[in-house]
């Protein structure tokens, strides 16, 4: 990280921890485990150390390793198992935020709804799928207009969004339940409840699958890891810590929604907002009610229009290198990828009117999550593996930040779990959920596998079919290492 004046300025611990905790954590899915009671904390705490904690391991080190390379996880997965399945690796990142985008703006869309000062009608809104897709569409497709327009100011709005709707809110719903509790309160969560989850239903382990995806992105910081001063001592503590603050964030919020809603009139779109005005009724401050849902708005919305055109830029950059016909490599006059956010356009619209079969809001918000799921574990699984094959396919290549200081049993381990973890929640994230009304079994589940199969087949076909005129002569892209051996 450099200043203005060139002067090269190192991360702190501190620094990078709260840069993790701001990329991963999110109050629209704390609904989704408050089903969970008490367990909800085993299911964090599960998480985190099977997947949260490998992931920034594994994407330091691999991060660290191609520091000067451009690509990211195409360059990490490709080096291991060839340019095609880096490129599948790639696809994968960039296909899954665009089904992440109707999920996400389902939540922003249920929080405009109660912007309203009768809860009984902004809870009917919330739950008209019209006005849902409506929403969606409308806000999606002004973020995309606005990002080929040019994007340089939106880095403040996602800055201020990510306070004003993320952070600020998460304290308030803490400080309301334990105000709540201390005033005499009644707990509609039972604390005496087992830590433990019964294991032996697994439909009831599909929500909880869903944590998975609450931490995805965290493979993000490892990019940091050269800019830390002592990255071997200092980048596992700012890991730790930022995984401490967002477990503690995710726990505290979860508990704090169940103490005030009854398990069995959770909600996994409206229940954050339902939440917050029983908490602002029982303080006589009901008028706050559509302050935090235009700031949870806000939250959602800045954090959209910063992603439309994140992920496809990674794509657009490959693309270049020969990896996409010349149609998806084309730009407007400012340099942004035009027709690759028209496509990611096209296929939101598509998704989100998956309204149409679903039979509700949730339900349709639960189908998009788990696919979600699925298509980022896929990644996260090449990723993985990708860690282990290349201690020992470039086993003398420089590493900056090394897990273990030496051999691979610790790379192992930490890499191994990882995989495993991800692998469990992949083969849950398959099982409709026992909390959820969502129609026919058939459609879940055909949803899903069709879903799975053609966005993961459509890479592989595209790279059958490049051609060596898709290579854009003033393409950047480093070639891997086995290409420079040769």
């Amino acid at each position: 990280m450099s200043t203005n004046s060139g002067k090269t300025v190192k991360l702190g611990v501190i620094t990078l921890a709260i840069m993790n905790v701001t990329a991963v954590v999110s109050l629209r899915g704390l609904a989704a485990e408050a089903e969970y009671g008490l367990s909800s904390a085993f299911y964090y705490l599960f998480a985190a150390l099977v997947f949260l904690i490998p992931t920034s391991f594994v994407a330091a080190e691999l991060a660290a390793m191609f520091q000067d390379k451009q690509g990211g996880v195409f360059r990490w997965v490709g080096e291991a198992f060839g340019k095609r399945t880096g490129f599948v690796a790639i696809w994968l990142q960039w296909v899954e935020s665009t089904i992440w985008y109707p999920t996400v703006l389902t939540f922003g869309a249920v929080s405009l709804a109660f912007i309203g000062t009768d809860s009984a009608k902004d809870m009917a809104l919330a739950s008209n799928k019209v006005y849902t897709l409506a929403i969606v569409l409308l806000i999606y497709w002004a973020a995309t207009y606005i990002s080929l327009k040019g994007l340089g100011w939106v880095s403040k709005v996602a800055k201020i969004g990510g306070l004003v709707g993320t952070i600020i809110p998460a304290g308030l719903l803490v400080i309301l339940a334990i105000a709540y509790l201390v005033s005499g309160g009644e707990s509609q969560m039972n604390f005496g409840g087992n830590f433990f989850p019964d294991i032996a239903r697994f439909d009831n382990l599909v929500l909880a699958s869903g944590i998975f995806l609450f931490y995805a992105g965290m493979e993000m910081s490892g990019v940091h890891v050269s800019e830390m001063e002592n990255p071997t001592r200092n980048y596992p503590r700012a890991v730790f810590i930022g995984a401490a603050i967002t477990v503690a964030i995710f726990i505290l919020g979860t508990f704090s929604l169940g103490i005030i809603i009854p398990q069995k009139d959770i909600n996994l779109t409206q229940s954050l907002l339902v939440g917050f005005d029983r908490y602002f009724d029982y303080i006589h401050a009901s008028w706050l009610s559509p302050i935090i849902a235009i700031a949870l708005a806000f939250g959602v919305l800045a954090g959209v229009l910063t992603w439309v055109a994140g992920p496809s830029k990674g794509l657009f950059a490959v693309g270049k290198a020969g990896y996409l016909p010349p149609f998806m490599q084309k730009t407007n006059k400012i340099g942004v990828q035009k027709n690759i956010l028209l496509i990611q356009g096209g296929l939101v619209t598509f998704l989100s009117l998956l309204f149409v079969v679903m039979p509700s809001v949730q339900s349709f918000y639960q189908i998009l999550s788990q696919l979600t799921i699925l298509l980022y574990l896929i990644m996260y699984l090449l990723m993985f593996s990708a860690a282990i094959y290349l201690r020992y396919n470039m086993k003398d290549y420089k590493r900056p930040f090394r897990i273990g200081k030496s051999g691979n049993a610790l790379m192992w381990i930490v890499a191994g779990v990882g995989f495993l973890g991800s692998l469990l929640a992949f083969v849950l994230s398959f099982i409709p959920p026992a909390q959820i009304a969502v129609g026919s079994s058939t459609v879940w589940y055909l949803v899903l596998v069709i879903g799975c199969i053609v966005v993961v087949g459509a890479p592989f076909i595209i790279y059958a079919m490049r051609k060596p005129h898709w290579v854009d002569p003033e393409t950047k892209l480093e070639p891997f290492h086995w290409e420079e051996k040769k």
